[in-house]
């Protein structure tokens, strides 16, 4: 690929843009609210074309840092931003490489606090709203001859649903995004369960959870998915 040294000193500038911000951002320069400075005075200030403070601030909105509010000005966001989480997230989808073992330890991991934040947050009422998914999913456990897309979906619905009762925006982001890059091992692991007669076993594993979070049991919590989800042998995972 050849690149251009325009293009190149280009992107050099745009780069000392966001670590200018990011500089003030950190040392409280700048804070939730504040209005930045215009175009022409950001050009001026780095001695770069406008074009350029114009690309960094439409990276900068794009991951939830600033908000343009026409015709005012453009501001630094208040409070989180689901956008501000997307850069970290593509960074662990890059860098997973195909490790399995990575991937399920990335799993416990988030399987683990999100139940504990379930566990701290939830009403309940909430908790307890928790049995219409698993009715389902014991259905669809139940089907003759068993159907594994409808099976999966209902197994992912019922996770859905505790990950909503975490009430924590950061934590369901990244629990909803470990799920979809284990998407493929999970549906093998439903599929091998299904051939080996163990459908009924599948939906035990999500009733005991289920009563682990209407208990507030913490100790289980560590002892159930850890035995569940990650048994030696990798078919039997959920």
């Amino acid at each position: 690929m050849n690149i251009s040294s325009e293009a190149m000193n280009s992107a050099s500038a745009v780069q000392r843009l966001l670590d200018a911000f990011n500089r003030d951002l950190l040392s409280g320069a700048l804070r939730p609210g504040d209005r930045i400075s215009t175009e022409v005075e950001l050009s001026e200030q780095f001695g770069v074309s406008r074009n350029t403070v114009r690309e960094a601030i439409k990276i900068l909105v794009a991951m939830g840092v600033l908000e343009i509010r026409r015709p005012v000005g453009t501001f630094v966001c208040e409070g989180f931003s689901e956008a501000m989480i997307s850069p970290m997230l593509y960074g662990v989808i890059l860098g997973r490489g195909d490790s399995y073992d990575e991937l399920m330890d990335l799993r416990e991991i988030m399987e683990t606090g999100t139940m504990l934040t379930v566990i701290r947050n939830a009403t309940d009422e909430e908790i307890s709203s928790l049995t219409e998914p698993l009715a389902a999913l014991k259905a669809a456990c139940l089907l003759k001859p068993a159907q594994i897309r409808e099976l999966f979906a209902c197994d992912d619905a019922f996770h859905d649903a505790v990950m909503n009762l975490s009430h924590n925006r950061v934590v369901a982001k990244i629990a909803q995004t470990v799920r979809t890059m284990t998407h493929d091992m999970r549906m093998e692991s439903v599929k091998m369960m299904l051939q080996s007669g163990r459908a009924e076993e599948l939906y035990e594993a999500h009733e005991k959870l289920f009563r682990i979070l209407k208990a507030r049991d913490v100790e289980g919590v560590y002892r159930e998915v850890r035995g569940t989800y990650f048994v030696p042998d990798q078919s039997g995972a959920l």
